[in-house]
């Protein structure tokens, strides 16, 4: 009998893929459950990559003219009330500030005093107190459009909680635009989509499934909703960002007016969209492997670690001083961003170290001793692959950056394979439930957008339906559950 493989985490993707989930992180070193139930600590290895995460979609907002702004953490229970869905949507899921001051009792234990004259929500989406403010700054067409986001924290009270994916405390930005025309709104919700699907598959090399929600699946209070949805590596669904057109149900409740050219008053047109920590989760479980993290190379936090192997103490100084001429030469390389090189001096063996950069997801590990010294050479291996290679330093330096771009491109590739492995056209009912009981993935049918067949699936099989994919929206055909004709096709799928 064969020996069993040795891994960097145990238990594997295959044994228990939720721990397996936990295990990473906590190996990686990028989270770690806070004292408050359900909130979360992100560390710096993993606020790292929030901030890598931050800087590029800044970077795009700002250059399609939008302004950073900030708002207010309480919101006045009224005015989630003045739009009916939109408090139904976030009810059960908000925390409530209800006093303002603590006083020690006879006890000696803290105790609420002077109670507030109008409870306050903790934000768990801002429309509502945006939208105040909107309807002061807009009077006129020439205020518009109105293109404001806002980086921050939200607070939605979850009752299962799981690091990164669904937790009570979140960071997310949230874009929020008003429009004189229901067209120019509608143009703004699909080009902010883009922008997140060009963070997704071309930085993150996550592919994604682009389409509208459902009524049941959409944001409260919305028009319309538009989703990316990814799948993970145990078959499941991950929606990684939404857009949404409002149309005027935000406009009408805050009243967001403004006088047009005709001198007419006027109703605007709103969006919001936004993108949360949650994409921190889809890079770990689409792509890590069962030895640890692996992070694509367009958002690393290191780029390449350079290990000196030192068995003789006579040795140090060159080893050492040669792995300082090679991160010198790897970091003057042109690269998309200043490229991240570590040189790892710790006194630690040389094993331990690389299971540790292993572990943490670093793109490339490069070993030198005295014999790559010797030879003037780098021992190396990309983090996806972890096959050593030898090769002169000259040459490595040279082609460093093409190893990243085609590690990026592995990465891609590996995930969009195993996605479109885990995707099929489903044409009969009894084809459907078997595929969920089975191995499950993205099931592709014709659905009359039923919503008690909808229900019974949610109920029975724990699927929903992702989206109506956007790249599929000509289609039309006769519905699988209800036989019905001329129906949209549709993405189903388990969940997180």
């Amino acid at each position: 009998m064969s020996a069993m493989k040795k891994t960097g985490i145990v238990p594997t993707r295959n044994d228990n893929y939720s721990e397996w989930y936990q295990q990473v992180i906590r190996s990686a070193d990028l989270a770690e459950n806070s004292p408050v139930r359900g909130c979360m600590v992100i560390k710096p290895w993993g606020y790292q990559l929030w901030e890598t995460i931050h800087d590029k979609l800044d970077k795009e907002f700002k250059s399609t003219g939008h302004k950073n702004a900030y708002f207010p953490l309480f919101i006045p229970v009224s005015f989630l009330q003045r739009e009916a869905e939109h408090v139904e949507g976030f009810a059960k899921e908000c925390a409530v500030v209800t006093h303002s001051r603590l006083k020690l009792n006879e006890q000696h234990q803290l105790v609420p005093v002077s109670p507030l004259e109008e409870p306050l929500i903790v934000r768990p989406t801002s429309e509502t107190i945006i939208g105040e403010s909107f309807s002061r700054w807009i009077q006129s067409y020439r205020d518009l459009p109105l293109l404001i986001n806002q980086w921050a924290n939200v607070v939605r009270w979850e009752m299962r909680t799981r690091l990164f994916l669904r937790t009570s405390e979140f960071l997310w930005q949230e874009g929020h635009t008003a429009h004189a025309t229901a067209e120019e709104a509608r143009k703004e919700t699909l080009k902010m989509l883009e922008i997140y699907r060009k963070l997704a598959e071309e930085e993150l090399a996550i592919p994604v499934m682009i389409g509208e929600k459902t009524a049941s699946e959409r944001f409260p209070g919305a028009v319309s909703t538009y989703t990316l949805e990814a799948m993970m590596q145990d078959r499941k669904a991950l929606q990684l960002g939404t857009s949404h057109f409002l149309g005027q149900n935000f406009a009408k409740a805050m009243q967001i007016q403004f006088v047009d050219a005709d001198g007419e008053t006027k109703y605007a047109w709103t969006t919001s969209w936004g993108v949360t920590t949650r994409l921190i989760g889809a890079l770990i479980m689409v792509h890590s492997d069962d030895d640890g993290l692996i992070l694509p190379p367009y958002v690393a936090n290191c780029h390449a670690v350079i290990l000196p192997i030192i068995h003789d103490e006579a040795q140090r100084e060159s080893i050492e001083s040669y792995c300082e001429a090679l991160k010198q030469r790897l970091q003057s390389q042109a690269w998309r961003s200043p490229l991240q090189i570590d040189v790892d001096l710790r006194d630690l063996r040389g094993g331990e170290k690389r299971w540790q950069w292993i572990k943490k997801g670093v793109c490339c590990i490069i070993e030198v001793g005295a014999k790559e010294v010797e030879q003037n050479t780098v021992t190396y291996s990309w983090r996806d692959q972890l096959e050593k290679a030898t090769d002169g330093i000259e040459h490595f330096s040279e082609t460093f950056t093409d190893g990243l771009h085609q590690m990026q491109q592995r990465l891609f590739k590996r995930a969009e394979a195993f996605r479109d492995s885990a995707m099929a056209r489903i044409e009969r009912v009894e084809s459907f439930y078997a595929f969920f009981k089975d191995s499950g993935g993205f099931a592709l049918a014709y659905w009359s957008e039923d919503a008690d067949v909808e229900a019974k699936l949610k109920e029975e099989l724990k699927v929903t339906v992702r989206c109506l994919p956007q790249k599929h929206s000509h289609e039309r055909g006769n519905c699988l559950f209800t036989g019905k004709p001329d129906c949209p096709l549709a993405i189903f799928a388990k969940a997180y």
